[in-house]
């Protein structure tokens, strides 16, 4: 199964502080649904958490909550204990049709867990000097640009690019 990853961070890999997006970005939040309709999403329990009631589970979406707590459910999600737990989950059939591709969103921790098992990245970079308590997972050198949407300005005013890697 093709496991892809995406986020948005600063250019010094700022991606939340106190368990939010610091930044207001609406071009990237199209973005990010674009990519994730229709595909299982992997995300950690504070990740849920952080989603706004209205929007839990994401909709159109396989929601998959990676948490430590046997006891831990949610309605409209699924429990694993582990990435790799929730990734065989992403790969079973579901009332959804089943696609060729699970994302995980976040956190970090759940983002450098996942890393190894990823085959792609997106991942929208925000030119602000924003501060955080949460970062991306560094990259390696084996992981390479494939797409590059150039800087631009958004709705809000923040610069910002989407870039697509592989390795």
């Amino acid at each position: 199964m093709n496991v892809g990853l995406i986020w948005a961070q600063t250019l010094d890999g700022v991606i939340g502080v106190d368990n939010s997006i610091p930044w207001r970005l609406p071009e990237d939040m199209a973005h990010f649904k674009a990519i994730t309709v229709g595909h299982p999403v992997v995300m950690g329990r504070r990740t849920w958490d952080s989603l706004p009631a209205r929007f839990r589970p994401l909709p159109g979406r396989r929601n998959i909550v990676v948490t430590r707590n046997p006891q831990w459910s949610a309605e409209g999600a699924e429990r694993a204990g582990s990435i790799a737990e929730a990734l065989d989950l992403a790969g079973e059939p579901s009332e959804q049709p089943a696609p060729a591709a699970a994302w995980v969103i976040g956190g970090g921790e759940i983002y450098r867990a996942a890393l190894e098992y990823a085959t792609t990245l997106s991942v929208t970079e925000v030119d602000s000097d924003t501060t955080g308590d949460t970062y991306a997972p560094t990259l390696d050198p084996a992981w390479k640009v494939t797409d590059d949407t150039g800087w631009q300005s958004s709705t809000s005013g923040l610069r910002y690019r989407i870039r697509g890697y592989s390795r």
